[in-house]
């Protein structure tokens, strides 16, 4: 069923800067950034390698405090000039789902195992874990592979395993640092597909870092950092 569509942006950043270390020493990473994703858009971050993309990955998904700035998911403004909730871990399980280049699956664990501790963390029970996880398995089509364990399955199934495990608690902001970089052409477009599904069907909104160009044209918006600084954005055939 897709969810209703809320008025305002799901991922909101107003001058958020970010450093590191003081004086000399001091590296700014990110400097007044500000961007908007709104529900049901696709969104690639790019730039050069220290560009500060996966700062600014790490500092939406509440992982990285930044020095300064604003920060709104959901509707929820989490951080103004200091975090506005307590409970950090909480919050990005009740809100962000994280994607990475590499599926990172637990390898003592089948696939469905593999969603359904998101849930339990979450605190499901293990029946409606499981219950939930196979439901997305089925989503990605991959169901056939719910017993399977990480060793066994191919580069694109152990990807969309990895989806599903970021979208076992129905986060509505997915985040992606370099999810189609460990696979070849054929299997990243039907990642982005995917992800495309999941941000119409759900009205999610998804950032992805990336340097790959073949999935270029799949985005709705593209960033671009550079030196800690957003060079605005451009429209996409996405």
């Amino acid at each position: 069923m897709t969810n209703p569509v809320p008025e305002y942006p799901l991922v909101e950043v107003r001058h958020v800067s970010k450093h590191f270390g003081e004086g000399e020493t001091r590296v700014d990473a990110l400097r007044d950034v500000s961007l908007e994703v709104h529900p049901g858009h696709v969104v690639a971050l790019l730039g050069p390698s220290g560009s500060g993309k996966t700062t600014l990955l790490n500092v939406i998904g509440c992982i990285l405090e930044p020095s300064t700035g604003w920060l709104s998911l959901d509707g929820e403004v989490v951080y103004d000039g200091r975090w506005l909730r307590s409970d950090l871990r909480k919050l990005r399980l009740e809100k962000v789902g994280f994607i990475f280049q590499f599926h990172n699956l637990l390898p003592f664990l089948n696939s469905t195992d593999n969603v359904a501790v998101v849930l339990s963390l979450a605190g499901f029970d293990t029946a409606e874990s499981k219950r939930r996880a196979v439901e997305l398995l089925d989503y990605l089509e991959v169901g056939h592979r719910k017993d399977a364990m990480p060793a066994k399955l191919s580069g694109g199934e152990a990807q969309r395993v990895a989806i599903a495990r970021a979208l076992a608690n129905r986060p509505r902001i997915i985040l992606a640092d370099e999810p189609t970089a460990a696979l070849d052409s054929q299997r990243a477009g039907i990642v982005m597909d995917l992800l495309r599904k999941v941000a119409t069907e759900q009205q999610a909104a998804i950032l992805a870092v990336t340097h790959d160009e073949k999935i270029f044209d799949r985005f709705d918006h593209i960033f671009h950092l550079r030196d800690g600084r957003l060079d605005g954005n451009e429209g996409s055939g996405a």
